[in-house]
């Protein structure tokens, strides 16, 4: 139970909530996962293994040990950027898809960095998590001869163009964490700026375990990468959201094109936040036909 509920107005979208709770870690799913991963690896195995460790949080909702909330001054904590037109020249099938409702309540009820803060603190606890299950991979005797994959399967937005939550095709809500440590591949915490796709691990996973191709694969192996991040990588990402709605993030660019017909196009080098979209320019006719070519058929 928790002393001092800390909870989400009423009306929003059911899973938006959070609250810190008076109870250890140890009484966590999460926490329970960790340790249940750490046993498995201090096992020895007859022949190669795979093993998948999931964590729910940061997903919504945030209910998590108060200590984690302690972490973070709520009063420095800073928020996204809203600007008053931002929606104005999106497709009117994105704007639906906003929960501007959601970004309502909660900013005009003053719970805006309370909520970010409750984000915050579930992403460092499940640091905590993870380095519980790293720690026990370094202790196992399979330290020298592991691939790691880190990652997640979708961003979030906490008030960027009023929407909180996933499902849209902007930047905050398709960017995820993609770490991958392969003994004797690479250099320790080189970083690589390519987008890459969730799809690419698999092929990835298949090389690096000397593996049979799979040229069906609709990934394609991040291995180049590995070794050399500065490697040119021609391949833009894809997300999609629900049939006939995608997005492609290169390293300058975001197209998106909607199941209407209606698009959206970013300049990343100029824009980060993605405030001006750029599809109806018609000096960039040739960066959205370039990217258009990677769309699927659906």
């Amino acid at each position: 139970p928790a002393t001092t509920p800390a909870r989400a107005p009423a009306g929003l979208q059911s899973n938006l909530d959070w609250l810190p709770l008076d109870i250890s870690e140890e009484e966590t799913p999460d926490f329970r996962v960790a340790d249940w991963t750490r046993r498995q690896l201090s096992q020895g195995f007859e022949s190669a293994f795979f093993l998948g460790c999931g964590f729910w949080l940061p997903h919504m909702p945030w209910y998590l040990p108060r200590k984690y909330f302690d972490l973070y001054d709520e009063a420095s904590v800073a928020l996204p950027e809203v600007r008053e037109f931002d929606l104005d020249d999106i497709p009117e099938l994105a704007r639906s898809w906003v929960k501007q409702e959601s970004h309502e309540i909660i900013s005009s009820s003053g719970k805006w960095k309370e909520a970010v803060v409750a984000y915050l603190a579930s992403i460092s606890f499940i640091d905590a998590c993870i380095g519980r299950v790293m720690a026990g991979l370094d202790e196992s005797p399979h330290a020298e001869d592991t691939i790691v994959v880190l990652l997640s399967d979708h961003g979030l937005m906490l008030g960027e163009k009023r929407h909180w939550g996933k499902a849209v095709l902007w930047e905050e809500a398709t960017r995820v964490p993609m770490i991958v440590a392969a003994p004797g591949v690479g250099q320790p915490g080189a970083r690589c700026s390519q987008p890459v796709s969730l799809v690419d691990v698999y092929p990835t996973l298949v090389q690096l375990c000397g593996l049979p191709e799979r040229p069906e694969l609709e990934g394609s192996s991040l291995v180049p990468l590995l070794e050399n991040p500065s490697q040119k990588w021609s391949r833009p990402a894809l997300t999609t959201a629900s049939a006939g709605n995608h997005s492609l993030r290169s390293q300058r660019w975001r197209y998106s094109r909607y199941e209407d017909g209606t698009e959206e196009l970013y300049d990343h080098e100029r824009d980060d936040s993605e405030w001006i979209n750029l599809a109806s320019d018609p000096a960039l006719e040739s960066v959205r036909v370039e990217l258009a070519r990677w769309l699927p058929d659906s």
